[in-house]
């Protein structure tokens, strides 16, 4: 049986913390932003838009940081500042209520920031968050890398990817019972529940995470600079990143639009972290078949068939409102087609993600993988830049808020083509596909000309 260090086990232990936190927040954000600080949809998905992008282009930096201060120092400096973040978000909606400042009640929304400067006090929170979850994401990977030999790192990455989808599964969970009990007041409450899991994690390593293993000075900030340049000067993988983050563009709508959009379109109900669970539990079931049935064809295949599926999660997505039957299995239409769609979309991942850093890693200079693989997320922070904006814009044309609206009949008509939402993304998961196969038919051309050059 392998036998992983102390502070492995430590390190991953609280990843999962940091995972169950993050999504129990990360589900809802636009909810929260638009229902608790009044921001409109535009506004919100703007908002969570840049948030979330960061988290992807910020780790590589913050990474370097670590490396000079230490990981437990930078595991502490994370922990502390994301409980600081998610007390915040919990703590300011109660301090402007209790200065009458605002209101709510047990079912309604907060009413009286939708005009208030007042409500960008939110941003340097969400900063917080940012920078401390910047962290975590570059020590913990790091963690595992150094307390783990050749030998056992791919069963050490295996375990990490376990607490993170086990955490991300947790934290789902955890949203829809306080936000059906409460209403908007279980959105707020539920950040102290995530800083709490923070601060419990931060006690942990404090007592409990000690590495022998700290060698290694780590980069300079302007090494990281001329790093990305080069990653950016290298055509090839540039177009890659843009093509995948159509998948991703996808993918982000779980958080981005579905919340929002079942819970206008069914009600108060709806239970959208539990819709939003089907993704990481069918990649904890199905990502090992899928990487062993596709090990014999090429990484570019495999990401070609995930993007193939892509479009036609978004189609099943649309569906939900256009099924004349009242309900499907037991559950709303709505609701049965988005965790279809989810499903598919978890499916596509499997045949993307792990090839995906694969064909990266292949694409880079020898010597410079570890390089160029710091930077392999771009398409995360492309995509979720641009996912979440759009996504504001598209809910505020055709699924706008109920608020907005004195009666039942009016709103009905203003969400008559919902779906038009989906059909979107079922454009931009086409044109990605089409763009890959188009990809791949030149880079082997390419590849094959300097081969016949070469002999």
């Amino acid at each position: 049986m392998t036998k992983f260090s102390k502070a492995f086990w430590v390190a991953n232990s609280v990843e999962l913390l940091e995972r169950l936190a993050y999504y129990a927040v990360f589900i809802v954000i636009t909810l929260y932003l638009s229902n608790v600080w009044g921001f409109s949809d535009i506004e919100a998905g703007i908002i969570s838009g840049v948030f979330s992008a960061c988290l992807y282009l910020l780790p590589t930096f913050a990474g370097a940081y670590a490396d000079k201060i230490g990981f437990r120092s930078a595991i502490m400096v994370a922990f502390l500042l994301l409980t600081l973040g998610y007390g915040g978000l919990g703590l300011l909606p109660t301090l402007l209520e209790s200065a009458g400042l605002v209101s709510y009640d047990m079912t309604t929304t907060f009413s009286g920031l939708n005009t208030s400067r007042l409500r960008w006090s939110i941003l340097p929170v969400l900063t917080l968050i940012v920078i401390g979850g910047s962290f975590i994401k570059a020590v913990i990977s790091g963690t595992v890398a150094r307390e783990t030999t050749s030998e056992t790192r791919a069963k050490g990455y295996a375990v990490f990817y376990m607490m993170v989808n086990i955490g991300a599964f947790l934290g789902k969970s955890v949203v829809d019972p306080l936000r059906k009990s409460m209403g908007d007041q279980g959105l707020v409450y539920l950040n102290f529940f995530s800083a709490g899991m923070t601060f419990l994690a931060l006690i942990a390593v404090f007592f409990f995470y000690k590495s022998v293993k700290t060698e290694g000075q780590g980069k300079s900030f302007a090494e990281i600079g001329r790093g990305l340049m080069k990653v950016l000067s290298n055509g090839r993988l540039v177009v890659l990143i843009l093509i995948i983050s159509g998948f991703w563009m996808i993918q982000s709508q779980m958080y981005a639009t579905m919340p929002k959009y079942v819970i206008r379109m069914i009600g108060a109900e709806s239970s959208p972290g539990w819709y939003a669970n089907v993704n990481p539990l069918v990649v904890f079931v199905l990502v090992n078949f899928v990487t062993s049935f596709m090990k014999k064809r090429t990484a570019l295949t495999s990401m070609t068939i995930g993007m193939l599926i892509i479009p036609l999660s978004a189609l099943v997505m649309a569906g939900g409102t256009l099924i004349g039957a009242d309900y499907v299995l037991g559950l709303h239409p709505v609701a049965f087609m988005m965790i279809v769609g989810i499903a598919m979309q978890a499916i596509a991942e499997c045949f993307i993600s792990p090839r995906f850093l694969e064909y990266f890693s292949k694409q880079s200079p020898k010597g410079e993988e570890g390089l160029y693989l710091g930077f392999s997320h771009l398409h995360s922070f492309i995509s979720f830049l641009f996912a979440f904006g759009l996504s504001g814009f598209l809910l505020d044309k055709y699924c706008p808020d109920p608020r907005g609206f004195d009666s039942a009949v009016a709103y009905q008509a203003a969400t008559a083509h919902a779906h038009y939402i989906w059909f979107v993304f079922v454009g931009i998961g086409l044109v990605s596909a089409i763009a890959l196969l188009i990809y791949g038919v030149v880079t082997r051309r390419i590849d094959k000309n300097k081969k016949a050059v070469s002999l």
